[in-house]
């Protein structure tokens, strides 16, 4: 029994291995690809790089600008997802813990998921006309307001539940204590879904990070490019075999998610294996 307890183990270690290789193989080729000089990416390809450089990454900030779309990224993002959360928990918290008449609580909270579930592009024509007559078309304002279009749903959607399973008791003890409905929110409630904030918070950083249709259609100006376009003008003509760049902007591109789930990942852990929405 104990070798075959043993030969068991050994088999899914094993199996384990293998997945994991076969999961970070693509992560370790990018970066592998961006620090390799150019010289080395012609005819056969070496799995581990001769020799070492930084050129590629000088070139992107150097020639290609690409610190502007970092920063342009960054304030699309942050300021996305901040906004979307102020709304997003607030709307859950209500929707969570009103009482609607006509049984219409089920039927909302659907309709909230059917605007995240809808592709992107069938909102580009409405908010093209609406952009266009704000007259904020081709600035970084309507790709702010897309990704909070697109996270608010998913905020209320994920955030319900975590509001529904806190005991209502300890809302009612407060109140009691004269705290009011805002202090309530913010000082007893948040606290508690605090793993459902971050990993949400997660989720919204990611998909404004790397929002790419809104960014294409509503951005024409290169002063105003974020990253994920910054990386797709990279492959024109003069740049298609250029490889080792275009890795370089992938690296670049996933260091401030990485550093994010570094930073929040017991939060995210616990947020993340959470149960789905209970009615």
């Amino acid at each position: 029994m104990k070798k075959k307890f043993k030969g068991s183990t050994v088999a899914k270690g094993v199996v384990c291995v293998i997945l994991l290789l076969v999961t970070l193989f693509p992560i370790y080729w990018l970066v592998a690809m961006a620090i390799r000089p150019t010289s080395e990416m012609t005819g056969h390809i070496s799995i581990i790089p001769n020799s070492l450089t930084t050129e590629h990454f000088v070139q992107l900030f150097t020639e290609k600008g690409f610190d502007i779309a970092v920063m342009n990224s960054l304030q699309t993002t942050l300021i996305s997802t901040v906004i979307s959360l102020v709304i997003g928990l607030c709307a859950a918290y209500i929707i969570a813990r009103s009482r609607f008449r006509l049984g219409i609580k089920k039927p909302l909270t659907y309709w909230v998921l059917l605007v995240r579930v809808l592709p992107p592009v069938a909102f580009t024509i409405p908010l093209y006309s609406m952009f266009t007559k704000m007259g904020i078309l081709y600035t970084k304002i309507p790709v702010v307001l897309a990704c909070i279009l697109i996270n608010i749903p998913l905020i209320i959607w994920f955030m319900i539940s975590f509001f529904q399973d806190l005991p209502v008791d300890i809302e009612e003890s407060a109140r009691i204590d004269g705290a009011t409905e805002w202090q309530l929110f913010r000082k007893i409630v948040l606290p508690l879904v605090a793993p459902g904030i971050a990993a949400i918070a997660m989720l919204s950083f990611m998909y404004a990070w790397n929002e790419y249709t809104y960014s294409i259609i509503f951005v024409q100006s290169p002063s105003n490019y974020t990253v994920p376009l910054a990386l797709a003008v990279l492959n024109t003509e003069d740049n298609l075999t250029n490889f080792g760049l275009v890795a370089a902007g992938g690296v670049i591109s996933v260091i401030p998610i990485t550093l994010f789930v570094i930073f929040a990942q017991n939060y995210l852990i616990s947020g993340l294996s959470s149960g789905a929405v209970k009615e």
